[in-house]
């Protein structure tokens, strides 16, 4: 058998020569394809619910928050662990399920329990988002973002609006995680002495400041709604009304009115400074010795190089995700 192979080899080399560089050259394109891993995918499928709690101690947000949230999902189908964290800001469930069961199958039971938290938690507390289902070896590869000319704050909204939203464009990314991002906002800082001195309390200026961005930061003003548009008919066709928001930086929020005294009106700035800052940071990042950013990026299950499950790449509706 073997004599016969090698005669047949030696008598037709050319044709041996022809079919293994066609193989090689198959190869070569099945490798650019090939969802190589260092590590299989080894641990049960996860799925973690996060709530945005701002303004709430860890106390209040094990109170108010994780636990009505754990009593929610603790009878969803296979699950095998539950575990949950609260911090300032933030709660944190995570349910760990029993080998064998379906991801996708998980996550829908996990999302029919959320319903039942609706009405329980706060209404003031963010909506609970289901993070993306990510790899046991999730986090593949960090990305610091550092600049000695443009400040933090403009490299996160760079990083927010530009660099994310390309990276979660990749298949395969589940989520990029920025640590240490500062999203740019205007800031009414009142001074209790010129409260007192033009008899305005600190309700009156959240107030007048929600009525004027018409943002929803304030659930109990008024004037905090969408629906300020509509619409003028003519004879020949109707033409949209759209409001355009006067507020475009600190000082033009500066000359919102909060109330009349002696009859002159008294607006924020004379009640408060308005700088342009960012939110309370929960944690932080330090590139090159100095202030940065951190990208930690995800990559879903089963698909180190490719993506999960078919090869679609999919986008985090639910923004940078903390870990």
């Amino acid at each position: 058998m073997f004599r016969w192979i090698v005669k047949s080899s030696l008598r037709y080399r050319f044709l041996v020569v022809a079919i293994a560089a066609t193989l090689m050259l198959i190869g070569l394109d099945q490798m650019r394809h090939m969802p190589v891993d260092v590590f299989p995918e080894f641990a049960p499928p996860i799925v973690e619910i996060q709530t945005p709690c701002l303004g709430l101690s860890p106390t209040e947000v094990e109170a108010l928050v994780t636990i009505p949230m754990e009593q929610a999902l603790a009878g969803v189908p296979s699950i095998d662990i539950l575990r949950s964290k609260s911090v300032t800001d933030l709660s944190s469930v995570k349910m760990i399920f029993k080998r064998g069961t379906d991801a996708m199958v998980a996550r829908a039971h996990v999302q029919e329990g959320l319903a039942l938290v609706t009405g329980v938690i706060p209404k003031d507390v963010g909506p609970p988002v289901m993070l993306q289902p990510l790899s046991a070896t999730a986090r593949f590869m960090k990305i610091g973002v550092s600049s000695k000319t443009v400040s933090v704050i403009d490299q996160s909204m760079i990083t927010y609006w530009t660099i994310r939203p390309r990276l979660l464009a990749v298949p395969g990314v589940a989520n990029v995680a920025i640590w240490g991002e500062r999203i740019k906002m205007p800031q009414v800082q009142v001074e209790p002495a010129r409260l007192r001195e033009n008899g305005v309390t600190v309700q009156d200026v959240m107030e007048a400041t929600s009525d004027a961005l018409e943002a929803g930061l304030m659930s109990s003003s008024d004037g905090a709604m969408i629906g300020t548009g509509g619409f003028i008919d003519t004879p020949n066709q109707r033409f949209g009304v759209r409001h355009v928001l006067p507020i475009i930086d600190p000082a033009s929020l500066g000359e919102v009115t909060i109330s009349e005294r002696e009859g002159k009106p008294v607006r924020l700035k004379d009640v408060a400074q308005l700088v342009e800052g960012h939110q309370p940071l929960v944690g932080d990042a330090v590139i090159n010795g100095g202030p940065g950013l951190l990208l930690i990026i995800e990559k879903f299950p089963r698909s180190p190089a490719g993506c999960w499950p078919t090869g679609t790449s999919r986008r985090s509706a639910a923004g940078p995700a903390r870990r």
